[in-house]
């Protein structure tokens, strides 16, 4: 796979001054041994006028599989006979990191004047994986100020009728931080490619925000950056976006995660789904004369506002995954200004759901509002054993979306929300639903949220469980 980076004089500057902001010498070929690879730096053109540095990155596909264990998800035949050896990926991205660290910290002791200020560049990247297409690539990359040449690659030129493959020719020009250029490269490649060749630890968290500094937080397409940089995992996206808005001191609307697709938000213009969602939630936990209501997944603490208005709830606890999730809410609902008497009312605390956790239990009632379909299908059971089982109120009300009712909602393909592991229809609900009854010992009915459509039901769809024993 291979990255030029092409800077042009702008009669001020040689081109060759690339060599000083690179800190990788035109006169010299220099390798890089990684652990997927081998990365080569050097320069095809280097004059006073026009100055290229090519990274060509050699990946060993078996090796890469090898040092991943039989465990891997993708163990199969395919991880051995790959685009990985061709096509732009975050294989290229961690080689970037690795070859151009310092440059990409922006630091140039003998020319900082010139790390520090605009250059005219040309990056090009002739195979890269596009999911999306070459639209896709224009959305992330002009509203960076690059003028952007991204032409889809066909399958096979002798036979146009095939169409075209999912990799694009991707070729960036203008004038920019030789830092920023690099670091925008860095994180948009896996998120064009939408895959990471290793885990994502909680530390990708902090690799964005140091790349996407100065950049991303304006970017108008940055929860969609965040969430495929990071592999749709919620609570990092969440962790992600809160300390994008701290640092670039954005309002905290800014660090709303869509909790529907948009169509679905234009659907139910007149009143929001998310809106009749919260009715319908404290109106049964009303009903069933609940005092004291934990609950779980509270994100930014929307439930927790509307329930600690209503004095009939005594006791009112959120609790997520997310640190940084509890501290958003915590700044939302105004705790450190919030009366006493009504901050006596409320608990807020981190905590996973699938691991058994004392505090989730003397509650009357828990509830689970747009949750269960955020947890990967195999942790459901221990989420059912944590809160059924050991947390085990006396009501459990569980909403989540009817994917019978997608077909609505117009332009929508695939799921509602890009952090959803599943959605499921009424009768696969219905069936998770009595199989948590009878283990647990509860019985559970079921209630419309919004408008109950005659042919597909209802936008999202509600159990309300009460124990029986």
């Amino acid at each position: 796979m291979l990255l030029t980076i092409t800077m042009t004089s702008d009669e001020s500057v040689p081109a060759t001054d690339l060599g000083f902001l690179l800190h990788k010498h035109p006169d010299r070929v220099q390798v890089f041994e990684q652990s997927f690879g081998t990365a080569h730096v050097f320069y095809p053109e280097a004059s006073p006028a026009r100055c290229t540095a090519a990274l060509l990155l050699e990946v060993d596909p078996i090796g890469l599989q090898r040092s991943r264990g039989r465990n891997s998800p993708d163990f199969s035949l395919s991880q051995y006979v790959n685009d990985r050896p061709y096509a732009a990926s975050s294989l290229l991205a961690s080689a970037m990191n690795a070859v151009f660290r310092t440059a990409m910290r922006g630091r140039c002791p003998s020319r900082q004047d010139l790390a520090d200020g605009g250059v005219p560049l040309e990056l090009s990247l002739p195979a890269l994986p596009c999911r999306g297409g070459a639209a896709y690539a224009r959305r992330l990359f002009e509203p960076l100020g690059w003028e952007v040449a991204a032409e889809a690659v066909p399958l096979d030129e002798r036979f146009p009728q095939w169409g075209d493959s999912r990799y694009v020719t991707l070729t960036l020009r203008g004038t920019a931080r030789l830092a920023d250029a690099l670091n925008q490269v860095y994180v948009l490649l896996p998120v064009l490619d939408q895959a990471k060749h290793y885990w994502l630890a909680p530390d990708e968290v902090d690799k964005l925000i140091r790349a996407g500094s100065g950049w991303l937080a304006d970017h108008p397409e940055r929860a969609g950056i965040t969430r495929r940089y990071l592999g749709n995992r919620h609570g990092l996206v969440r962790a992600a976006l809160g300390r994008l808005a701290d640092a670039e001191g954005l309002p905290e609307d800014a660090l709303e995660l869509p909790e529907v697709n948009r169509t679905e938000e234009e659907h139910e213009r007149r009143v929001p789904l998310n809106e009749r969602r919260l009715e319908a939630v404290t109106a049964v936990l009303k009903k069933e004369e609940a005092r004291s209501v934990l609950d779980l997944g509270c994100g930014q603490g929307k439930l927790l506002a509307r329930l600690l208005r209503d004095p009939s709830f005594a006791r009112v606890a959120g609790v997520d995954v997310s640190h940084t999730a509890v501290t958003i809410a915590r700044r939302r609902l105004k705790v450190d200004r919030m009366p006493s008497a009504q901050a006596a009312r409320l608990e807020l605390f981190q905590g996973a759901l699938t691991y058994l956790d004392d505090r989730f239990r003397g509650y009357d009632a828990a509830v689970l509002m747009e949750v269960i379909e955020h947890v990967d299908l195999p942790r459901l059971p221990a989420l059912a054993r944590v809160v059924f089982g050991h947390a085990r109120p006396r009501t459990v009300v569980v909403t989540t979306p009817n994917v019978e009712h997608n077909v609505r909602y117009e332009g929508l393909t695939g799921m509602r929300h890009a952090d959803h592991r599943f959605e499921w229809t009424r009768a696969q609900f219905r069936e998770w639903a009595e199989e948590v009854c009878a283990r647990y010992g509860y019985q559970v009915r079921y209630e419309p949220v919004g408008e109950d459509d005659p042919e597909v039901g209802p936008p999202t769809q509600m159990g309300v469980f009460t124990a029986v024993r």
